[in-house]
């Protein structure tokens, strides 16, 4: 979202690697950063990807427990901080409608073709899928990406390490344990050199005999 709307306050946020939920509390909220509190994290976390998933203020009141009119209040001051998000979303709402398709980041095609003629709830429903499947699907396309990329190298560098699983966007390995610390360097920054966007790329790695221990 940060990316593809080209919003600052997003991108900032990012930029200075701080917890974006947070930081959204704090501007939607009208607080400090250190002053948010546990709930109104939840109630941005809750906003933040809502808003990804084209929510609107029933869906957001459902999911916080509030009433439509406080839901309400919220999204516009989200929408007030953060005017880029609001943008892309109309901006993408009008080409879905004109084109009958919207694109990822690297020019997958989405096509909706019914957009152009659909009305009601069904024109609603498409305008929600229009603005979340440019992300979700540049999302799984920064994940095949990496995939290629760490294939290559394993393949290049002729490691006994195996990629076994693809969760979305995380990936699993099966490690020996003379391989574990190139791993740990070298899978986060393939991952994060595959596309350069307006915010940071950045890959965690978690170790175990398991995947919950891995967590």
């Amino acid at each position: 979202m940060a990316h593809l709307s080209g919003d600052e306050a997003l991108i900032a946020a990012f930029a200075q690697g701080l917890d974006v939920h947070r930081a959204t509390a704090a501007e939607v909220f009208g607080v400090a950063l250190d002053a948010v509190s546990s709930e109104q994290r939840r109630y941005a976390k809750t906003i933040n990807f809502g808003l990804i998933y084209g929510m609107g203020a029933f869906g957001l009141a459902r999911s916080l427990g509030i009433d439509n009119t406080a839901a309400k209040n919220y999204i516009e001051r989200y929408f007030a901080r953060f005017s880029g998000v609001k943008r892309y979303m109309d901006e993408t709402r009008q080409i879905a409608k004109q084109q009958g398709f919207v694109e990822t980041l690297f020019g997958r095609r989405i096509e909706m073709p019914n957009i152009k003629m659909a009305k009601g709830a069904l024109l609603a429903g498409l305008e929600r899928q229009a603005i979340n499947a440019p992300m979700q699907g540049t999302a799984a396309d920064l994940i095949k990406l990496s995939m290629n990329a760490i294939i290559r190298e394993l393949d290049v560098k002729t490691m006994q390490t195996k990629m076994i699983m693809q969760v979305h966007d995380e990936l699993v390995f099966e490690v020996p344990s003379d391989e574990i610390d190139w791993l740990k360097a070298e899978i986060p920054r393939l991952m994060a050199s595959v596309a350069q966007l307006k915010v940071p790329l950045v890959a965690e790695v978690g170790v175990g005999l398991n995947w919950d221990q891995a967590h």
